[in-house]
């Protein structure tokens, strides 16, 4: 399949992408006529936007905007400072129980599912709303996630005698921030814990996170042998899970993975001072994603099982672009991944996540990105980090405050925005640029551009998700996957 058949393809008037049965029958040999376990996992992980819970969350983040009013001042600094909008932040909404609510909340696909500390939790499967708590009395408390409650009361100057639950460092942390008629505002961090009570913490265990989060933050990422980088990180990780359980692992591995990726991107700077300027932090992330050298993909995989993921829905792009990806979740500490990587075809229907990929002499996207700066998971960091803004706001901040510039998005439908900021050169390490050339894998003209100019590194990706639209645009990432290949940024616009 081309990338021009993709880019024939809309989505329809119901939201359902005609894309996926193409890619579908990309990786479908001629004559399959029975559905078989590929088939019946695109269906399970087939998402849809889902209008009528957006409007049952966007009422009663509305009405209770209107009851408290230093809520609705955060909303408008949230939207003039960071370019995001409050309910992307909103962990949880606790409202007073109905029938009425509750016949809407079943009615728009929500199910009730008890948790500890909120029996009426309601949640919906098949989308990215906040969740959904029904209780007694008529106060309205809105949790908004942070990555730090007392960087955010610091933030907003709420008096230090105003109670923080939970000790530092513990899985669960939260306050009440503000308040209003029958209607209080709540700050909450989590750290690889689902709950809504907050259980009694071991102190010796919260001292333990912030020795295990110094490891991840100080590991080794160069080696000689790629594979002895992996086996370091799956020997911090499995000393970090047999302290800390896999969840509150996951949730320590990844701040420091942001951290890592942040410290070589000016627009990821840039936009985190932003959002630390109201306390905010990272919260609100919407995936990561690593690129991958064929050979190192189980290596990645295999990491990555280790703290708990699990597989979701896979892409291809097409034989044009050459590239694949396996996105994984992990729903208690709230991470997914996007982990891309050279592939064909036929080799999305194998099980490409556990047994790998192997070697081959061309290199696509992709595998020129690793060849020219490393494993993602390794040397190289993040290709970007994705969070959940207001699309056009962030773009026009980013540019008047930063000149940090947004390219040409690749996914402007309703439910799904997307754009990259322009993406960091970084210069390449010449021995990386020496063994490409050797392999035949760059040519000679190419190599001496990689040598005087860099080559892409890392981006910013600016995504509005609306109707709790949980999927991704197939074509379109095909679109900014090509733009990005090293080789169309080698020549400067001499053509020198």
């Amino acid at each position: 399949m081309s990338t021009k058949t993709l880019r024939k393809v809309r989505p329809s008037a119901n939201g359902r992408h005609a894309a996926d049965a193409a890619i579908r029958a990309a990786g479908k040999p001629a004559g399959r006529a029975k559905p078989d376990a590929f088939d019946a996992e695109v269906a399970r992980f087939h998402w849809e936007p889902q209008p009528e819970g957006q409007k049952i969350v966007g009422e009663l983040v509305h009405d209770f905007l209107n009851a408290c009013p230093m809520a609705a001042e955060l909303c408008e600094k949230m939207k003039s400072h960071t370019g995001t909008r409050f309910v992307d932040w909103v962990d949880h909404i606790q409202t007073p129980k109905n029938e009425a609510i509750a016949g809407r909340l079943k009615a728009a696909g929500f199910t009730h599912e008890p948790m500890p500390g909120a029996e009426g939790h309601w949640v919906h499967r098949g989308a990215m709303f906040p969740a959904i708590i029904l209780v007694s009395g008529s106060t309205t408390r809105v949790a908004v996630k942070v990555e730090s409650v007392p960087d955010f009361l610091a933030a907003w100057k709420v008096p230090v005698d105003q109670r923080i639950e939970g000790l530092p460092h513990s899985q669960i942390r939260r306050a009440c921030a503000f308040t209003g008629k029958n209607a209080e505002l709540w700050v909450i961090e989590r750290h690889g814990y689902r709950g809504f009570d907050v259980p009694k913490a071991d102190p010796a265990a919260c001292l333990r996170s912030v020795e295990h989060l110094e490891r991840f933050r100080r590991r080794k990422r160069d080696f000689e042998r790629d594979e002895d980088g992996f086996n370091h990180a799956a020997d911090l990780i499995d000393a970090a899970v047999a302290d800390l359980g896999v969840d509150w692992t996951c949730d320590l591995f990844f701040a420091s993975e942001r951290e890592y990726w942040q410290r070589k991107n000016r627009a990821g700077q840039v936009q985190k001072a932003r959002q630390d300027k109201l306390g905010l932090g990272w919260a609100n992330h919407d995936h990561h994603t690593y690129r991958s050298s064929r050979q190192n993909f189980k290596h990645l995989m295999r990491c990555l099982f280790k703290l708990g993921f699990t597989c979701r829905e896979r892409f291809y792009a097409g034989a044009e672009a050459g590239w694949g990806a396996q996105v994984v979740e992990q729903p208690v500490a709230g991470i997914t991944i996007f982990a891309d990587v050279d592939m064909s075809a036929e080799e999305l229907r194998g099980n490409f996540a556990r047994e790998g990929l192997p070697e081959r002499k061309s290199l696509g996207t992709v595998g020129l990105w690793c060849g020219l700066h490393g494993e993602a998971f390794l040397q190289a960091g993040m290709h970007h980090l994705e969070c959940q803004f207001d699309w056009h706001l962030l773009k026009a901040q980013l540019q008047a405050e930063a000149h940090v510039k947004t390219m040409d998005p690749f996914t402007t439908f309703p439910y799904l925005r997307q754009a990259f900021t322009e993406g960091e050169k970084w210069s390449v390490d010449p021995r990386r640029i020496f063994m490409l050339l050797e392999k035949g894998q760059i040519t000679a003209r190419q190599a001496e551009q990689f040598h005087r100019h860099g080559a892409l590194g890392s981006h910013l990706e600016n995504l509005e998700r609306n109707d709790g639209y949980k999927g991704f645009n197939q074509q379109g990432v095909s679109d900014i996957i090509s733009k990005t290949d090293p080789r169309l940024h080698a020549f400067d616009k001499t053509g020198a």
